[in-house]
């Protein structure tokens, strides 16, 4: 999921771009995802995204967490409109970094129509580019990022070093009470990150330049045309790269009142051996809230996660690592590097997604 994210823009535009209601590919348990095809786009379906999430470590062993992510969205335009302006299908792109030293998350983010090279959403293997920003798979599997974005830059080698995890049944991955409530979803944890940054200017200095770092992170690859539950007001995602090599997913779709519409949780063990949870054995409980001094709005930025007989607590990197997405996908909500641990113990890093507390999202099916 980190996942799911916010289409509300799309409303208009697809209702502005057909008359009639679009069709759009439907998911269904009976279609498997296949790898490395899948890895690719697939327009007939309404949105898609490829969202890397991680913690890199800088030459003088400071953390810091990253985000890229490209969406893909068809809006139901017309296909027998042959306008090379024809907007069938636009490019999102957001990226972000967060440093303890500069104290807040800083984000940028891009939007276009597909077209004339400069946007676009290949099929067959992941290769999304808006401008110059770009995550594009090799030959061998690994991903080569680039986002030289607004005060800050990533170009990063992010390299496969477990097989994917492939959520739900075979890829088919419920996110509410209803089959048709879901999207093909799969994930890649535990990417081994090289490359450089170059990380924003702290108060009264100037931009610390390009650093090389190291670091680990988790990739999601996600699709869907289905809307979530009408009772769906936001979700709560993690995607956790554990010091063993285990590989944890977690999310709740929360409703107004804050209880579960709908819930999950995958385990992978360092051995490969999978165990999933259903929505009755899966929890998010706040510890800790933050507020934003810019919208005023509170996240439980700190929080335990129950999967089973096993909670894990989670606390942030830094508070402030609230997104305003609202140029692009239309949300505001927060993502961020968080720390994984048990009885004061660390097992491991992950990214925690908090949606629709600033406002109820209006979205495809997301993670």
């Amino acid at each position: 999921m980190s996942a799911f994210s916010a289409f509300s823009l799309f409303g208009g535009l697809v209702s502005a771009a057909s008359a009639s209601s679009p069709e759009f590919a439907v998911v269904t348990p009976d279609h498997p995802v296949q790898l490395p095809q899948d890895s690719g786009a697939h327009p007939e379906f309404r949105t898609e995204w490829w969202y890397a999430t991680g913690w890199l470590t800088t030459p003088d062993k400071r953390p810091l967490g990253f985000q890229i992510t490209f969406f893909r969205s068809a809006t139901g335009h017309d296909p027998a409109d042959p306008g090379a302006f024809a907007p069938s299908q636009l490019i999102i792109a957001h990226a972000a970094l967060s440093d303890p030293a500069f104290g807040h998350l800083v984000h940028d983010q891009r939007i276009a129509r597909e077209g004339f090279g400069l946007a676009y959403a290949r099929q067959n293997n992941t290769d999304v580019k808006l401008d110059a920003w770009k995550i594009v798979r090799a030959a061998d599997g690994h991903y080569d990022v680039t986002a030289d974005a607004a005060g800050f830059a990533l170009h990063l080698q992010l390299t496969p070093t477990q097989v994917p995890l492939v959520q739900g049944e075979h890829g088919y991955s419920r996110k509410g009470p209803r089959p048709e409530q879901a999207s093909y979803y799969y994930s890649e944890p535990h990417l081994r990150v090289t490359g450089s940054v170059v990380r924003p200017a702290t108060a009264g200095a100037k931009s610390t330049g390009e650093s090389d770092v190291t670091g680990e992170a988790w990739l999601d690859h996600e699709w869907s045309s289905t809307l979530l539950d009408r009772d769906a007001a936001g979700w709560d995602w993690l995607g956790a790269n554990l010091d063993d090599g285990s590989a944890l997913m977690a999310f709740k779709v929360r409703s107004r009142d804050g209880h579960a519409v709908w819930a999950h949780a995958a385990l992978r063990n360092a051995a490969g051996n999978v165990t999933t949870f259903s929505p009755d054995q899966v929890s998010f409980t706040p510890v800790r809230t933050w507020r934003s001094p810019r919208t005023n709005t509170s996240y439980p930025v700190s929080m335990t996660v129950r999967t089973g007989s096993q909670t894990w607590r989670l606390d942030p990197l830094i508070d402030d690592q609230e997104l305003d997405s609202r140029q692009s996908t239309g949300a505001v909500y927060w993502e961020g590097a968080v720390r994984v641990s048990r009885d004061g113990a660390e097992l491991g890093r992950a990214y925690l997604e908090l949606t629709g507390y600033a406002d109820k999202l209006r979205m495809g099916v997301g993670r």
